[in-house]
């Protein structure tokens, strides 16, 4: 957390914000409760905490991302999306948006075939 706060008050104050987009994420969330057993977890034990991919949390600054802004929320639980779930195709489209891509741009794979760069919504209101 510190790091991560330093690194943010260092490009504000070197005037590098506004054009940096910083991404933190994880691959994945931790179960709701504690010894909550998955299929094909970690294996965390009664005692741990096992993967969750229904949540995880992610953090965007700078690179023209409105700060302040909490998008989406869990339930009480913090099991399932309650409020604006987000996919990582959303999360992706939006960063090729800031970076000035078009995330529905088409692209050729080796074998001249159209592919969509990313299928995912732009999440506007961060911006």
């Amino acid at each position: 957390d510190q790091g991560f706060a330093a690194l943010l008050d260092d490009l504000s104050e070197r005037g590098m914000l506004d054009e940096t987009l910083v991404l933190w994420t994880g691959e994945m969330g931790r179960t709701p409760r504690v010894g909550q057993s998955v299929v094909g977890g970690a294996g965390a034990g009664r005692d741990g905490r096992d993967h969750w991919p229904k949540l995880f949390s992610s953090v965007l600054a700078g690179g023209g991302i409105r700060g302040g802004t909490v998008y989406g929320a869990s339930d009480r639980y913090a099991a399932e999306p309650a409020d604006s779930p987000v996919s990582p195709a959303d999360l992706v489209a939006t960063i090729y948006h800031q970076l000035g891509i078009d995330p529905h741009s088409l692209i050729y794979d080796r074998l001249g075939r159209p592919v969509t760069l990313c299928e995912g919504q732009i999440l506007h209101s961060l911006l």
